[in-house]
């Protein structure tokens, strides 16, 4: 998802995003720690969308100050 669909959400909704990537991001880490990690590349894609998330979350409570 790019930064333009997720300024079409919520902030509740993309505070749940925000939760459930970082789920994903956390069960990559106990996968890697075990030696089940199945796709590593992964990793860099939740963590730029948590970016894009939290840079989104930014721009609408500055926008709304």
């Amino acid at each position: 998802m790019n930064a333009a669909e997720m300024r079409k959400k919520s902030d509740s909704e993309l505070n749940d995003e925000l939760v459930e990537l970082r789920r994903e991001q956390f069960n990559l880490r106990m996968q890697r720690a075990i030696g089940q990690l199945g796709n590593p590349a992964r990793f860099s894609e939740i963590r730029k969308e948590i970016a894009r998330i939290k840079t989104v979350l930014v721009e609408k409570s500055k926008a709304a100050s």
